[in-house]
This record gives C-alpha cells, structure tokens and sequence, in this order.
C-alpha cells in the first residue's frame, strides 16, 4: 500500500493561528485525491491518535475542485510559548507523510 508521500503532489503545515494547525494536502490528479478522501489514516480518529488531540476537535476539509484535503487541529502547546518547538508549525506534516493511503 502507497504512502502518502508517494501519491501526493505536495503536503504542507502552517500555523491557522496560535492555537490551530492546518495540514494542506495537495494531490494534483482525481485518483489521488480520492485515495486520500478515502484513507482511514487521514480519518479524524487516526489523526488525532498520532497527534495526541481530541477527534472531536479534527476538522477536515474537501475541496474537489482544487483536489486538496486540509487537516485542522488544535495545537497541544500554544504558538510561542516556551515548550512550543516548531513555532511556525512547518514541521508538523512529516509524520503523515508515512500514512498508508489505498
């Protein structure tokens, strides 16, 4: 089974806010993107269990014509606080970049 990093055209995080994160996922073509709609890893219960969050609190969005998923959630340390270690939250994607996609 794929990985994530293996069909997406391109996978980012960014900040939406100090207490948000937002993961976009750009896949580029249909195929792709069906598959990573589909993915029970990038299913809010999976997301929130590998970012230690409440799924109740996982929002993910579709845009089918842009063929991206974005992925937000709250961030376990607020944005600048002295226990937060990526204050841009541009690493945060990495780990679903192993995510298994069908």
């Amino acid at each position: 089974m794929p990985a994530l990093k293996d069909i997406a055209q391109y996978v980012r995080s960014k900040n939406a806010g100090p207490f948000w994160v937002t993961i976009d996922i750009f896949c580029g073509e249909a195929d792709a993107y069906a598959r990573v709609c589909n993915a029970a890893s990038l299913s809010p219960d999976a997301v929130a269990t590998l970012y230690g969050v409440d799924p109740d609190t996982i929002h993910v969005f579709q845009d089918e014509p842009l063929k991206v998923v974005k992925i937000s959630f709250p961030r376990r340390v607020i944005q600048g606080s002295p226990r937060d270690s990526d204050s841009h939250a541009g690493q945060y994607f990495v780990p679903l970049l192993q995510a298994h996609v069908a």
